[in-house]
């Protein structure tokens, strides 16, 4: 295996990102009035919105995509996790400098370009993002039918999303690729936001952890609302147990795909990633840490293509 790649850790937003400036509340009070009534002032006196509270979320998330990205229906069940757009974002623009890497500093768009998102979620967000910066083609998975009943409402709800994703029920749980890329299908890259529990305990003091830090407050398990249902937060094993069996299934895939990635938000994690990747032997691994305000995280992405094999996709899919 080639030498482990890494940039350098960063706390800002990348330069591509909508949101990379404070947010403009009054033109999202514009696209979405609901937002209006869940201002409150910080500290500094200042208008801002209640994070803690999920609808205020919700409603300042369907306000983004409407405002920056033209997407005007964005609806999903209440259960199911709602995620804020510019960490998402972060990940499809740090993954598509990551094609730009391998294809001579350009970056691949259009719909010819492929993407695998695993575990695409109700909202689908990955696909929004995707398909509205860089035109890209996205096939969703999920284990959930409701989930990808929802994100084919989404897709069918916005004419700007028209046929530019389609979706893969994974009928066996332990499974991650196998049942959903069909040999010999092609795609350019994956993306994934894995489960990163291992039980809905470990889930509840995460949440709890996450509101006390933007509300001061202790929030018990009676009063807690546990946003996401159960297989978009936990997995037998946790995060590190899940992309394992990613990285191992990717072996059978290997020529399927140019870059397998996934975000890592757990980086004690990194070192039995990096052990499994070492006997996988990968062509080239590369760590990327990205900005997603006061929480750490990475994409982890490699590739099994030999040099010339990925010259022969570079000529045979992006020059187009």
């Amino acid at each position: 295996m080639s030498t482990i790649k890494k940039t350098q850790s960063k706390s800002t937003l990348h330069a591509r990102n909508k949101n990379k400036e404070r947010y403009d509340l009054r033109s999202l009070i514009n696209v979405e009035p609901k937002l209006n009534e869940c201002l409150i002032l910080n500290k500094n006196g200042e208008e801002t919105i209640d994070f803690a509270n999920p609808n205020s979320v919700l409603f300042l998330n369907r306000a983004i995509l409407n405002y920056y990205y033209g997407i005007t229906k964005w609806d999903f069940p209440s259960e199911n996790l709602c995620p804020p757009i510019p960490g998402r974002a972060e990940y499809i623009h740090n993954i598509a400098d990551l094609l730009s890497e391998s294809n001579y500093g350009k970056i691949p768009v259009g719909e010819h370009v492929k993407c695998l998102d695993i575990g695409v979620g109700a909202n689908c967000i990955y696909p929004i993002i995707g398909i509205s910066e860089y035109k890209w083609h996205f096939t969703g998975a999920d284990v959930e039918t409701k989930s990808i009943e929802s994100s084919e409402n989404i897709i069918r709800s916005n004419e700007a999303l028209h046929e530019k994703a389609k979706f893969r029920l994974q009928k066996n749980t332990n499974n991650i690729f196998r049942g959903v890329i069909k040999k010999p299908e092609k795609f350019d890259l994956t993306i994934c936001n894995p489960p990163f529990h291992s039980s809905i305990t470990e889930a509840v003091k995460g949440t709890q952890r996450k509101n006390k830090n933007l509300t001061g407050k202790k929030i018990t398990e009676t009063n807690l609302k546990l946003s996401g249902v159960n297989k978009e937060l936990v997995c037998e094993g946790g995060e590190i147990q899940f992309i394992k069996q990613m990285i191992k299934e990717s072996l059978n895939f290997s020529t399927n795909c140019f870059w397998f990635s996934t975000l890592v938000s757990k980086q004690s994690n990194l070192k039995g990633i990096y052990k499994l990747l070492e006997r996988m032997k990968p062509t080239a691994v590369k760590i990327i840490p990205i900005g997603t305000g006061n929480k750490s995280t990475r994409i982890v992405a490699w590739t099994f293509l030999t040099n010339e094999e990925q010259k022969e996709w570079r000529d045979s899919r992006w020059k187009k």
